[in-house]
């Protein structure tokens, strides 16, 4: 198959899924074609059966706001057209979805018929779609999709709740692709750089926006620390870091915290870590906590939206109700104070992950593809 990936080219999520996707279809001998306005940080050098196409962001005076979404619609007529691509995979509804019908209906007036799958991933859902502003286009963008997915089954709900929506929705999760074990005398050697013999690493993963509860980790870190020595490890940038780094000072533990701010490839941190915190308002599905338990490392979060659905309570981490940071902070303890009880969790976060692996998912975005495909032949 010839599939066109539209995608936010940056470290959330969606655009790190759908690169991912995009790579794992190319390596099976698909042909992919990514488009969006910049480079996806997940995508790395040059790849057999992968091609990137720049949607151009034009600078009119005229325009006080760039007029992204037609400049999209625009360029994937195009891409579809010059590069004969069976179907369009859009992650994230807003503006995707809508940039793909208007490039849909286009190319049928040229007698091309191309279908798209809408993914959506989390907060162009739960958070900005609930913004009556777009409830309409959102609404017709999901039905008019040729194929609607999920990443958890929580998202799907609130999908119906929140738009007049009729298409059937598929919940097909998010993946990770497990790294390499590594020798534990390499880690050894790697861990001594943040973090004594004896002390315990914590670590957390976001885009430190209000929804993730940065400060929430903070505080469950600050009770952890008190009672079992310990470092944090803060991977990622946003709005909220500014208050996290004023939380540390005003705790007396900002010489415990390490602040590294946005990686590439975080993964390779959190090797070096002992339990994963993920305190957030919501979260749609909680990828953050599987890249951790693909590497072994136990889960404390809250117990909200398609979280439950990743960590498994009592058995890969905890779960708490958001807001509880005592009741995490005992769990986290709890996994910490003893080494048996630690190495059982790391076993079972691992052995959980492995529910969300490529080879698990990548069959069910093909059976979809070809369901599409067989559709769009009817149809014909």
């Amino acid at each position: 198959m010839k599939i066109g990936i539209v995608l936010y080219p940056t470290f959330g999520g969606s655009g790190v899924v759908a690169t991912e996707l995009g790579k794992a279809l190319a390596q099976k001998g698909h042909e992919v074609h990514f488009i969006t306005y910049a480079q996806p940080v997940r995508l790395g050098s040059y790849r057999e059966n992968i091609f990137y196409h720049e949607v151009a962001v034009s600078n009119y005076p005229l325009f006080e706001f760039q007029p992204y979404e037609t400049e999209l619609a625009s360029k994937l007529v195009d891409v579809v057209k010059h590069e004969d691509l069976d179907l369009l995979h859009v992650h994230y509804a807003i503006p995707h979805a809508s940039a793909a019908y208007m490039a849909q209906q286009i190319l049928e007036s040229h007698g091309i018929r191309i279908p798209f799958v809408t993914t959506l991933h989390g907060t162009d859902i739960t958070l900005v779609g609930k913004d009556k502003s777009f409830e309409p286009v959102i609404s017709f963008c999901i039905n008019k999709s040729n194929a609607v997915t999920a990443v958890s089954e929580s998202l799907r709900k609130d999908t119906f709740t929140h738009f007049n929506t009729t298409r059937e929705i598929h919940v097909v999760p998010n993946f990770i692709q497990a790294s390499p074990v590594v020798p534990a005398a390499e880690l050894l050697e790697r861990r001594r750089k943040y973090a004594q013999d004896g002390e315990r690493i914590l670590c957390h993963v976001s885009n430190f926006r209000p929804v993730k509860r940065v400060e929430d980790v903070i505080q469950i870190f600050k009770r952890v620390n008190d009672v079992i020595p310990s470092r944090l490890m803060l991977i990622g940038d946003g709005p909220d870091r500014y208050n996290a780094e004023r939380l540390c000072r005003e705790l007396g533990v900002c010489s415990r915290v390490i602040t590294l701010g946005k990686i590439r490839d975080a993964a390779k941190l959190m090797q070096l870590t002992d339990l994963f915190l993920l305190p957030s308002e919501t979260e749609s599905f909680g990828l953050a906590a599987l890249e951790a338990m693909a590497e072994g490392i136990p889960v404390v979060s809250s117990n909200t939206g398609g979280i439950p659905e990743v960590n498994k309570d009592g058995y890969s981490g905890y779960l708490s109700n958001v807001g509880d940071v005592d009741g995490m902070a005992k769990n986290a303890i709890k996994i910490l104070s003893n080494e048996a009880t630690l190495n059982q969790f790391k076993t079972n976060a691992r052995e959980q992950s492995k529910l969300f692996s490529l080879e698990e998912i990548l069959p069910v975005y093909e059976n979809i593809y070809n369901a599409v495909l067989k559709d769009v032949q009817t149809v014909k």
